[in-house]
């Protein structure tokens, strides 16, 4: 599984955050912009403000992919406990390695 942020899922959101009881739409769908976006009513933020939120959401994004890799990966939380559960009778490590496995191919950061 890919995970993709595109720029007007990243617009949107920071018009959501920044702007939540404005009305809006965005017009094209190739150049992303302050431009692209329709008010219905004048704009209660300013193409800076929404830059700098747009930058702060893709890097939200890109510091916390790993997480979004590791979750697809880990073993369901029945199959964890079942490890666990035999690791413990059985004096393995099945569950550690495991984990570590998906650790170590989706580091942080």
């Amino acid at each position: 599984m890919k995970y993709v942020m595109d720029d007007l899922s990243v617009m949107t959101k920071a018009l959501e955050i920044l702007a939540p009881g404005d009305w809006f739409g965005v017009k094209g769908s190739d150049d992303i912009t302050w431009d692209s976006i329709e008010w219905n009513d004048i704009p209660t933020i300013t193409e800076e403000e929404l830059n700098t939120k747009m930058n702060e959401i893709r890097t939200n994004f890109t510091n916390t992919l790993y997480q979004k890799y590791r979750a697809s990966e880990y073993p369901s939380i029945g199959d964890q406990m079942d490890m666990i559960y035999k690791d413990n009778k059985n004096g393995t490590t099945t569950h550690a390695d495991a984990v570590e496995a998906i650790k170590t191919k989706y580091p942080k950061g």
